[in-house]
């Protein structure tokens, strides 16, 4: 084997197809519908649901274009960060994170950018502004300089993992998906998963996107992902944007308690940045009448709860 084949994500002998659960939930059941989870967060216990969906298109092309080091961007908290360093170490990447926020240079490692450094990777510190523009080549090319790196031997993954290569592997969770329920639903967080769950899905399907971050941009990502991966539209979906709880790495105590409450019900560990939003809006929706009886929905677990997470901002 070598050192390029020894880099094949498929070595980690990931879980797939991921687990589909039927779960008993009378919020659903009353009104004659039947909720699933699709359980992605038990597809590696360190590169879990749309982590190593996306990530793994990504290393594979990497590795077939003979290069060994992995350049990606997140913030101070990002589970994107923890994964990519996690699949360098396993791998045998090279990693390099550039952080948004350069006055975190000079400051002890919160735990999760720690756990990035404990797993090998550089991190490099972009100031706010300039970190805006992280898709420009200039800016790309001077981190590659600064960090003494040769531009042949990097591969490139964006903020959140999402791009073409990622929207196709996540087409495969859409295909796991076909016939299983008629509505999918998703957090969204770049838009990556959503853009590649709705592609693989059946024509009688429509995948559900709850976005945790406000701002109202995301379909657009999302149409520029599939145009990328697919050459235009692909699948039926939509987005609702009511339950981001004041955006990213937000929560609420009425976010806290019923994410509790589907612990309780169901013995799921729940996730509070992403699950837990979408969790609570499909339940919301239920409620509302959304589903019709006789229906199916399916939930996707795209990952588990992060024990070195940042603490919660109330919203």
């Amino acid at each position: 084997m070598t050192p390029f084949e020894a880099r094949d994500p498929a070595t980690l002998r990931p879980r797939l197809p991921s687990p589909l659960r039927p779960v008993a939930d009378e919020r659903f059941t009353r009104r004659g519908v039947s909720l699933l989870l699709k359980r992605d967060d038990l597809i590696h216990p360190e590169l879990a649901g749309n982590k190593w969906r996306k990530l793994a298109p990504n290393l594979r092309a990497a590795a077939d274009a003979g290069r060994d080091t992995l350049l990606t961007f997140g913030g101070a908290y990002s589970n994107h960060l923890r994964a990519t360093a996690a699949a360098g170490r396993l791998l045998g990447f090279a990693t390099v994170g550039v952080v948004r926020g350069h006055e975190l240079a000079g400051r002890p490692l919160n735990p999760s950018l720690a756990r990035c450094a404990a797993d090998g990777m550089r991190l490099r510190f972009l100031d706010r502004e300039t970190y805006r523009r992280k898709s420009d080549p200039a800016v790309v090319a001077a981190v590659l300089a600064q960090a003494g790196l040769a531009p042949g031997a990097v591969h490139v993954v964006p903020e959140g993992g999402s791009n073409a290569l990622a929207a196709r592997g996540c087409a495969d969770l859409g295909r796991e998906l076909r016939g299983a329920a008629g509505t999918v639903a998703v957090a969204c967080g770049t838009g990556g998963t959503l853009a590649g769950l709705a592609a693989g899905l059946g024509p009688d399907q429509r995948a559900l996107g709850f976005p945790v971050l406000k701002g109202g941009f995301l379909e657009r990502e999302i149409r520029d992902l599939q145009r990328a991966a697919f050459g235009g539209p692909a699948g039926e979906w939509r987005l609702d944007d009511r339950f981001h709880f004041g955006g990213f790495a937000r929560t609420s105590p009425v976010l806290d308690a019923f994410a509790e409450d589907f612990e309780d019900r169901h013995g799921l560990p729940v996730e509070r940045l992403y699950v837990a939003k979408m969790l609570y809006g499909l339940t919301a929706l239920a409620e509302e009448g959304a589903f019709p009886a006789g229906s199916s929905v399916a939930a996707v677990v795209t990952g588990p709860p992060e024990p070195s997470g940042p603490e919660p901002l109330l919203a």
